[in-house]
């Protein structure tokens, strides 16, 4: 059983990573065992900037939207040097496992330490893209789609009054998640994300067409790794002759108070995390599937790309 484990936030920040920390630390110190915080993800861990944690410390947190432990990038954690460096300065302090709450890319730089040192590590998916394998959920997800469906209704009702079409893009590199459940639950006509492939000119005949017998207005949903909003608005507005706008939401998903549900499953996960480490088990990331708190391999999570649910894309279709 260990006796003293550290907590750190790393790459994006999301909201209810604040929830997860807090409950890994007073989950820990319920069970008698000593927490650390690290600041700054792994560039807080080269650096040593990090503190023995009580109670107090996550106190008036799982409200709050960020991370308070706060998050950075960091070049060096790449290179087998920099994860000793920060290894041997774990050792240092006594610490004997680590718990890191980040995303694909924070989830492969534990996976390196843990193949490299032994160190035992247990992981929790924060990220708003709902992109890690294995998982039904990350934390921050169900935020970050709030926030996007609060933009749409906003938007509906200017699209509406100017018969305008509107293109919203949402966060969404390598995965189209946000967009379609934003897409599905705001009501948009067209989701267009990286999974699939789309026809804008296609698109722009069906809108011209729909805009002849009477519609309104249309709402495009168009995640970041799907295409350029401007270009997409430009191209749509060049060949329809329709009045359109972009918004483009960027760094707002990120932000704002976790809903219930993101306080609550990261409170899970975050207590399930702490067991786990303070018992010996390792390479493991804690999720969600079918709304109950799974195991996950920490290899296959951050090797494996998560797919879309086909459920989902058919539903979009369906509901056009």
């Amino acid at each position: 059983m260990l006796k003293s484990i550290a907590v750190m936030t790393s790459g994006g920040d999301s909201p209810g990573m604040n929830a997860a920390a807090r409950a890994v630390v007073r989950t820990a110190l319920y069970e008698g065992v000593e927490v650390w915080g690290i600041n700054n993800g792994y560039h807080g861990l080269l650096e040593e900037d990090m503190f023995k944690m009580e109670s107090k410390n996550v106190g008036d947190i799982i409200q709050r939207g960020g991370t308070f432990l706060g998050t950075a990038r960091c070049k060096r954690w790449k290179t087998p040097e920099g994860r000793m460096m920060g290894y041997q300065h774990l050792v240092d302090r006594g610490i004997q496992g680590l718990c890191v709450i980040g995303g694909d890319g924070s989830l492969r730089g534990a996976s390196l330490l843990s193949e490299e040192t032994g160190l035992p590590i247990v992981g929790l998916p924060g990220t708003i893209d709902n992109d890690v394998w294995g998982s039904d959920y990350t934390i921050g997800c169900d935020t970050a789609a709030n926030t996007i469906i609060d933009a749409i209704n906003k938007l509906r009702d200017t699209a509406s009054a100017h018969r305008r079409v509107i293109v919203l893009e949402v966060m969404g590199r390598n995965s189209g998640w946000l967009a379609t459940v934003a897409g599905i639950s705001g009501g948009a006509e067209y989701i267009l994300i990286p999974e699939e492939k789309y026809d804008l000119d296609a698109i722009c005949s069906d809108m011209k067409a729909a805009y002849d017998a009477g519609k309104r207005y249309i709402l495009v949903v168009l995640a970041e790794g799907a295409g350029n909003a401007q270009e997409v608005g430009s191209f749509i507005a060049e060949k329809t002759g329709i009045d359109t706008r972009v918004s483009v939401l960027g760094h707002i998903q990120r932000g704002g108070s976790p809903t219930v549900i993101d306080r609550v499953r990261a409170s899970q996960l975050g207590e399930q995390a702490a067991l786990a480490l303070i018992s010996g088990l390792s390479d493991i990331v804690f999720g969600f599937s079918k709304g109950h708190v799974v195991t996950i391999n920490l290899h296959d999570a951050v090797t494996n790309k998560k797919k879309l649910d086909p459920e989902y894309t058919h539903l979009a279709k369906v509901l056009f």
